[in-house]
């Protein structure tokens, strides 16, 4: 399992074979949130039996499906009630790691500072910087309430 900690409570990696699930379990995780769609590549698990696995190790799990460069509100709105209902610390996860990064750094939109939350990413090896204006529009939309 190839897992960075993003931030407390959460935790970020590349795609998680079945056996992945457990390892999780085993590093602590309480949760599973998967942000790849189903079918996106060849041989790559569904979400069907990556749930299954999930359950059977006593982890909660959500699917969130994202295609590269194109989520909308809705997907980060999903993100943050999952990271609200669930067990932490979180793993999410897409195929490089960048989708769920970037569904992370959207959630946290007006509760840290753009700077710290560029920062986070990039100590993980993610450049949000395009995500900048994004970012700060969901900061600004939160401080209006």
């Amino acid at each position: 399992m190839n897992h960075k900690p993003l931030a407390p409570g959460i935790g970020v990696s590349t795609q998680l074979p079945p056996a992945g699930i457990a390892a999780a379990r085993a590093a602590g995780y309480g949760a599973i949130i998967n942000n790849r769609p189903d079918g996106e590549e060849p041989g790559q698990p569904d979400s069907a039996e990556l749930e299954a696995e999930a359950r059977a190790a006593g982890l909660d799990y959500h699917h969130i499906p994202v295609v590269p460069g194109q989520f909308g509100d809705a997907q980060v709105d999903a993100f943050c009630a999952a990271m609200g209902g669930c067990e932490k610390p979180v793993l999410a996860f897409c195929k490089s790691g960048m989708r769920a990064t970037s569904l992370w750094a959207l959630s946290q939109a007006g509760k840290l500072t753009t700077d710290e939350i560029l920062h986070q990413a990039a100590a993980c090896g993610y450049d949000l910087t395009p995500l900048v204006p994004r970012i700060e529009a969901r900061a600004r939309a939160a401080r209006q309430g």
